[in-house]
């Protein structure tokens, strides 16, 4: 008894220790440089508080038009900036377009200033110069030197509060300045209202309402500081009104403890000792400002900030595990700063006693479900959600009937398009919530009423008011006369509507299955087998005579050219192949794609896509042909799947600041990447199968939610080693270059057998 005692106590720090510090791998600065639109600041894993630095305070409007240059600064920093503004609390990670930034906080020393400077001369305002030299960023840390007042900032976060620690040097006057103006793709009228209350010397709570790409947000703070205030203020920056109300009684700049307005900054004065370090907690509700203080106090006791750095650590670390790879550290770099960036999006929406705001702006609570938002779909549909059905199942879950509210809430009875904050912003194209929930549903993860899900993607595809859909429904394509994406949108109607039918299948709705599988064969109606081209179709039944197929522009498409949309046939390659000419003109086609050269022209008016972010004529920085390369598995060549894959892996994805051919899109990118390295990706999510590619990675252990794992081998590894002679699942080899999703959950061992040499 006493031997086996001894063996379990040395047995315990082993089995401690089987989870790997995985955190030291992660890069959050990659993709802050050109497109990638990351941010580099401090958040946990699907965290509703992302605490980061702002580098510009650049307006979305300029001279009465759209600023351009605003488009740089969709997640707030710019890795090429010199000067940081401040911290909010809000961010998008790797969108093109942009909202958030909200409760800007900025400390400083000396005079007072309350406006941000420029960033030429950021001296003249409360921005300060920083270098990278003296920047940190790590998973749920963030660390910063402030040149211009010798101040250190800190930050972590936990779910729905962002902590800050700045170490101050000896000055009495120091401050610490609470933005209420500022935002990202900011613009005079964006804000609504704000409204703070000083409660004592010590907190303050309050709300800052905003229009912007979510037209009616409402986010409510409780701000708390470790040190009591000696004294505070506030300047309102608007324009003089005629009617001023008999607030004017009081003196509400100094020490005033209501303050309401559009354009506030309010300052926060201390005297402090050298390197001595003043804590703000500042936590975030959708709901109140007694939610947002209820947040604060179950998530965020006490002023130990290594504490809760370690905490946040510790939370990546877990989701971070469920992945354990043997690569290069190189490729671990961006494995699992690919994975990290995948953790961050959806965000939770939801306070910590299940309340949050729905679309009908009233209250509701999450009953048996954590309520989410920010869903970009457009982009994550393809791989993001997929992926989560394999390593988050239960937060997909969640993330479904997350939709399912949004559906009941919404007075149009539509599935999400692209959401956050209570708010739809209808941004990009189809109705790929369909797709999210049919995947969800046909693998077995969600465990709601399948039924109503499927009815709710029925009513949302009949939106006959909405993009076109009257149009795609009574003539089978969208006429180009009355949409400029009128063939892009087609086809991803077709593919929604190919989801809807396969979800039909498997709830026994015959009916519903004939009417969408029809549907979803539209995608015929906009191919021109005179030019093996997808092309835009008149209402007249003609094709559009004046058409440029390297152009995206004015062509009927968005976010890619007919050279990448007309691979864009997930549900049904052999029919795409067959009507192509069959399998030797499409791989023609595909070599051509991935060989040729789109020149600048076709690619300049483009914000979000560059020269790198596009190999040949495939643009790999927009998603639509994310899945092209695996297509040469249905014209009987894997081997260049392999090819490309690999080539992909090495030329979009790098473990420098610019290391992002383009935007992460809320992880799409990034799971993309983690799919290609481990060797399989989901062309057509919807189905319960994974086209094989090449590995990346030597080896992988999957830790799946069942208990079970999943281990995939490349077994001879090395950049040169890129192809694969045979394929074992589970001992057994495979005839076709596919699995499904049960060999992945039950659990077992894919082992690929590479050489540098192609098997043809």
């Amino acid at each position: 008894m006493k031997k086996a005692l001894l063996y379990c106590l040395l047995l315990s720090p082993a089995m401690a220790s089987a989870q790997q510090n995985l955190v030291k791998y992660v890069r959050p600065i990659i993709g802050t440089q050109k497109m990638g639109h990351t941010y580099p600041g401090a958040t946990v894993p699907f965290g509703a508080v992302q605490l980061s630095p702002d580098t510009d305070t650049l307006s979305y409007e300029l001279n009465g038009k759209y600023n351009g240059d605003i488009y740089k600064y969709c997640a707030g920093y710019k890795y090429e900036d010199k000067t940081i503004v401040g911290f909010s609390h809000t961010h998008f990670s790797g969108t093109g377009h942009s909202d958030l930034g909200d409760f800007l906080i900025m400390p400083t020393q000396g005079k007072l200033q309350l406006n941000p400077g420029t960033a030429s001369d950021p001296k003249s305002g409360f921005r300060s110069a920083f270098s990278h030299a003296n920047e940190v960023s790590e998973a749920g840390y963030y660390k910063v030197k402030l040149d211009d007042d010798n101040i250190t900032a800190e930050m972590t976060a936990t779910n729905r509060v962002g902590i800050h620690q700045y170490t101050f040097p000896k000055s009495d006057q120091s401050h610490i300045i609470l933005d209420l103006m500022s935002g990202i793709y900011n613009y005079d009228d964006k804000t609504v209202w704000t409204y703070v209350r000083v409660v004592n010397d010590t907190l303050i709570t309050g709300y800052r309402q905003t229009n912007g790409w979510a037209r009616t947000r409402t986010v409510y703070f409780a701000m708390s500081f470790s040190k009591p205030f000696r004294e505070y203020g506030q300047k309102n920056f608007e324009k003089t009104q005629v009617y001023r109300g008999f607030w004017r009684k009081f003196d509400q700049t100094k020490n005033h403890p209501e303050i309401a307005g559009k354009r506030i900054r309010m300052y926060f004065d201390f005297a402090t000792e050298a390197q001595e370090k003043i804590q703000v907690k500042f936590a975030i509700s959708p709901v109140s400002q007694d939610n947002a203080l209820e947040n604060m106090r179950a998530e965020a006791q006490g002023w130990d900030f290594n504490k809760f750095k370690s905490q946040a650590q510790a939370d990546w670390n877990k989701e971070l595990n469920k992945i354990k790879v043997e690569a290069s550290e190189d490729d671990k770099i961006n494995f699992y700063t690919a994975l990290y960036h995948s953790f961050i999006n959806p965000t939770n929406y939801s306070d910590v006693n299940g309340e949050y705001k729905g679309l009908d702006q009233g209250i509701h609570k999450a009953d048996g479900f954590t309520n989410y938002t920010t869903f970009s779909l457009w982009d994550t549909y393809r791989a993001l959600h997929p992926f989560f059905n394999i390593i988050q199942p239960k937060r997909n879950n969640d993330i479904v009937k997350s939709m399912m509210a949004h559906y009941e809430q919404n007075s149009l009875k539509m599935l999400p398009i692209w959401s956050h904050y209570a708010n739809e912003n209808w941004c990009m194209s189809g109705y790929h919530s369909v797709s999210v929930l049919a995947d969800a549903i046909i693998k077995g993860v969600y465990d709601g009423d399948a039924q109503k899900a499927l009815d709710a993607c029925i009513v949302t595809a009949n939106h006959r008011n909405y993009e076109g859909i009257g149009d795609y429904i009574d003539m089978g394509y969208i006429p180009a006369e009355r949409s400029g994406t009128s063939v892009s949108n087609t086809l991803e109607y077709a593919y929604d509507d190919w989801c809807i039918s396969q979800m039909a299948k498997k709830l026994g709705r015959n009916d519903v299955y004939d009417t969408f599988m029809k549907r979803a064969a539209s995608w015929k109606n906009v191919f021109d087998p005179s030019i093996g081209f997808m092309r835009p179709k008149m209402a007249d039944g003609s094709f559009k005579k004046e058409f440029d197929a390297l152009s995206t522009h004015g062509q009927g498409f968005i976010e890619g050219n007919t050279w990448n949309y007309s691979f864009f046939v997930p549900q049904d390659p052999k029919a795409m192949i067959a009507a192509m000419g069959g399998a030797k003109k499409v791989t023609s086609r595909l070599d051509s794609l991935f060989s040729m050269h789109l020149p600048d022209e076709f690619f300049a008016e483009t914000e979000d896509i560059t020269r790198e972010g596009i190999i040949g004529g495939y643009v790999h920085g927009n998603e639509p042909a994310h899945h092209v390369a695996y297509l040469y598995n249905w014209v009987g060549q894997p081997w260049k799947t392999q090819e490309k894959i690999r080539m992909i892996l090495k030329m979009q994805y790098k473990s420098t600041p610019d290391g992002l051919g383009g935007n992460d899109d809320c992880g799409q990118m990034s799971a993309w990447y983690m799919f290609s390295s481990l060797g399989f990706y989901p062309v057509a999510p919807g189905s319960d199968e994974y086209s094989l590619g090449s590995p990346a990675v030597k080896n992988a252990v999957l830790a799946l939610e069942n208990g079970k794992t999943f281990t995939v081998e490349a077994l001879n590894q090395s950049d040169k080693n890129v192809y694969v002679t045979k394929v074992l699942l589970n001992g057994k080899p495979l005839t076709d270059w596919k699995i499904k999703h049960s060999d992945i959950t039950n659990g077992g061992k894919l082992s690929f057998y590479m050489s540098a040499k192609a098997k043809k």
